[in-house]
């Protein structure tokens, strides 16, 4: 092994197996002596750093996209509770925004009165309902909506 190489693989801070040399410039590596001139030749393309042949992510990029889509996210692709994929609170914040907005827009058209909403926003508030539909099937049942 050339002392050229070892210089070269502690510039790379690789294996000496990795470093590559140009075969028609053997010569003039072998003229090379202090580690500037074993950088110029890296600098001018003759000495270089084979990559290793790392894992291929051609197939992590084809599921990645599959799961941009939707896909591969069922049952048994999942690992830890529902509650460590997606938070309580996000859940919460989630459901209870929208059943302000429902609330909100019943109030702005006049389709419940003052009293209704207050009740209606304290309920949600509470945790009364499940979801939007749950609140909507309540306001039909009771008859509160105009």
């Amino acid at each position: 092994m050339l002392p050229q190489k070892r210089i070269a693989a502690g510039i790379f801070k690789c294996s000496p197996r990795k470093v590559a040399f140009n075969p028609e410039k053997i010569p003039e590596i072998k003229e090379a002596i202090t580690k500037q001139d074993v950088k110029t030749l890296i600098s001018d393309g003759l000495i270089r750093h084979v990559r290793s042949n790392y894992q291929s992510r051609s197939r992590a990029r084809v599921r990645a996209s599959q799961r941009s889509k939707g896909r591969q996210r069922g049952p048994g692709s999942r690992k830890g509770r529902a509650s460590a994929r997606l938070s309580g609170k996000s859940k919460w914040i989630a459901r209870i925004r929208l059943q302000r907005v429902l609330l909100k827009e019943l109030k702005v058209t006049k389709s419940i009165s003052q009293s209704a909403y207050r009740d209606l926003y304290r309920k949600s508030k509470g945790g009364f309902f499940r979801s939007r539909r749950h609140m909507e099937l309540y306001l039909t049942e009771r008859g509160i909506k105009k």
